[in-house]
């Protein structure tokens, strides 16, 4: 799975996974076992540690969901992608950009993400 708009979509599928084990499964295919995320809020190392993250994020912020705004744009092992995060009720809450670097398979191995507004 070495594209990088296959990946990207799956790493926002993985965000959006409400059930531990798809979600866990999706982790696997988006991030390298020994991937680490970081971004203003939170952080993680490790498919374990990070799903576990996105599911605390999940209970803190129920209903909302991510969607890809634009990208990816990618060359050599770096990638970045624009999304955006909605309420329930659709209503756009906040907007950011994730920078990563991927391993030769593709996957994602470490994720840096910053908030670009917030409503």
């Amino acid at each position: 799975m070495s594209d990088p708009t296959t990946i990207v979509r799956t790493y926002i599928d993985m965000w959006n996974e409400t059930d531990p084990e798809r979600r866990r499964k999706l982790v696997a295919q988006a991030l390298t076992d020994d991937a680490s995320y970081l971004d203003p809020i939170m952080a993680g190392s490790g498919t374990d540690e990070i799903s576990a993250m996105i599911g605390a994020a999940q209970e803190q912020f129920p209903g909302h969901r991510f969607e890809l705004v634009d990208g990816p744009d990618a060359h050599h092992d770096r990638v970045r992608f624009t999304w955006s995060l909605g309420s329930p009720a659709g209503e756009p809450i906040a907007t950011g950009i994730d920078f990563a670097t991927t391993a030769e398979d593709g996957r994602m191995c470490d994720v840096t993400g910053f908030v670009e507004s917030a409503a």
